[in-house]
């Protein structure tokens, strides 16, 4: 048997941390932009919709990107890629901040600036992902896991607090300059590190759109792997409906109230924190895939009703710090069997592949989430209909209760269509269906590789 690279490639889990630690000062920096650019357009506008098409644009250039995006991650040096992403995504903000400060700043802005994050997150994320299986031993991929999601879950927490203090006295500008320094840390610990190319295994020859589509076939071919993705693709449409609403919603129930929004943000935060640092000392179950979906059931089911059920911000934040919590955990899990069960030589395609099919209708939820909420649920929950007369018992009543109540329906959604996947035989048993990368031969890919591979068992 023909020998497989090294996961390892002599950077070992110091070169990741190191990486993590500038991406939690990144992520900081960016989710304040995100907290003080969100007060700014819905007080500039009073909609939801206005949220809710940032994050279309955002999710819309990405999934357009995307399987171009893994052809390159596994064809270019991933540091190198990183590192270019990163400078995308810092230009948007400049542009953003030079329109700020000039008083040119409008909404349709913010939305060239997601395309433009978008393009940079498609190839950041897989570059990402398949360069942490490469620096991290395989014993210690659920734990890398949770220390990204930590890593995300630090900055949510930080964020609100650091910009809820600081917009009042540097406004909005004075928060965009310090993403754009804090960027520099992220490009510092990125040049500080050594991240090994794998030998490129996409054939120069082979036609562009089959290089695009190999992600796509390797899923489809492994029943269990795509049953997973598609209780993702679920969960990914009701969430897209659902979450953007809850700005909005906070602030219209607490009369724009920037403390208020701070405090359930930061408890979402602090959940994901305590998620990700279980998840990075104990490394999770045995049977990560019944962590997974168990742990994103109870999940929706608990932020949902908190949410529907709560009349004020320390019952919402109680509601995300457990459902945080729990979310962290999960996305260590899930992170760490993909790590496990696809070769690092394809991961660019594959993880490209894997999050274009997670999230792919997710703008479909995103274009509908803000007229349903500005134009159906609120007008209804204001009126004396009959949606308000079975609702307000228990959802109250007032701004944001149609909101909450659009968040609510779609977090029971999500919990059912990940208690669906306890009952699907190729989900429950995908750790023993699925073998692990380092049992397997090295995976071809050119064109009469791949029929050899078919015959062998290991190519789509």
């Amino acid at each position: 048997m023909t020998s497989l690279p090294s996961r390892t490639g002599g950077s070992g889990f110091r070169a990741f941390l190191i990486v993590w630690s500038g991406q939690v000062l990144s992520m900081t920096g960016s989710a304040m932009s995100q907290f003080a650019l969100s007060i700014w357009a819905y007080e500039k506008t009073g909609l939801a919709t206005s949220l809710a098409m940032v994050e279309f644009f955002f999710q819309g250039a990405m999934i357009v990107a995307t399987p171009m995006a893994g052809v390159w991650v596994d064809r270019w040096n991933r540091k190198l890629t990183m590192m270019l992403s990163d400078l995308l995504a810092v230009s948007a903000t400049i542009g953003i901040l030079v329109l700020y400060r000039l008083g040119y700043l409008a909404i349709w802005h913010l939305y060239v600036a997601g395309v433009i994050n978008g393009i940079g997150q498609a190839f950041q994320w897989p570059a990402y992902s398949a360069a942490i299986t490469q620096m991290v031993p395989k014993e210690q991929y659920a734990r890398a896991g949770g220390l990204m999601s930590l890593a995300e879950s630090g900055a949510v927490i930080l964020a609100p607090i650091l910009a809820g203090l600081l917009i009042g006295a540097i406004r909005v500008d004075g928060i965009l300059l310090i993403d754009i320094l804090t960027f520099g840390f992220a490009f510092g610990a990125l040049l500080a590190i050594t991240v090994p190319s794998p030998v490129p295994q996409v054939r120069q020859q082979e036609p562009m759109v089959r290089q695009m589509t190999f992600g796509f076939r390797y899923i489809a071919s492994r029943t269990p792997l795509l049953s997973l993705l598609i209780i993702y693709a679920v969960t990914n449409f009701v969430a897209s409906i659902g979450f953007p609403t809850l700005t909005p919603m906070v602030l219209a129930r607490t009369g724009n109230d920037a403390g208020a929004l701070a405090t359930v943000q930061s408890a979402a935060g602090i959940g994901g924190v305590l998620g990700g640092l279980r998840m990075g000392v104990w490394g999770g179950p045995r049977h990560r895939i019944l962590g997974i979906l168990l742990g994103s059931t109870i999940n929706f089911g608990v932020m949902g009703l908190i949410v529907v059920l709560g009349r004020s911000p320390l019952w919402w934040a109680a509601g995300f710090l457990i459902g945080e919590c729990l979310g962290g955990m999960v996305n260590g899990l899930s992170q760490s069997i993909w790590q496990v069960k696809v070769p690092v030589e394809i991961q660019g395609r594959v993880f490209a592949s894997r999050r274009l099919l997670s999230s792919i209708i997710a703008p479909l939820g995103l274009v509908i989430s803000g007229p349903l909420a500005d134009r159906v649920f609120e007008p209804a929950m204001a009126g004396n209909g009959w949606l308000p007369r079975v609702a307000a018992p228990f959802a109250g009543t007032g701004p944001g209760t149609g909101m909450a109540l659009l968040f609510f329906l779609c977090c029971m959604l999500g919990s059912l269509a990940s208690l669906a996947g306890f009952t699907m035989p190729a989900v429950r048993n995908l750790e023993t269906l699925i073998p692990d990368n380092d049992t397997t031969e090295p995976l071809l890919v050119g064109t009469e590789d791949c029929e050899k591979g078919r015959e062998q068992g290991i190519a789509p």
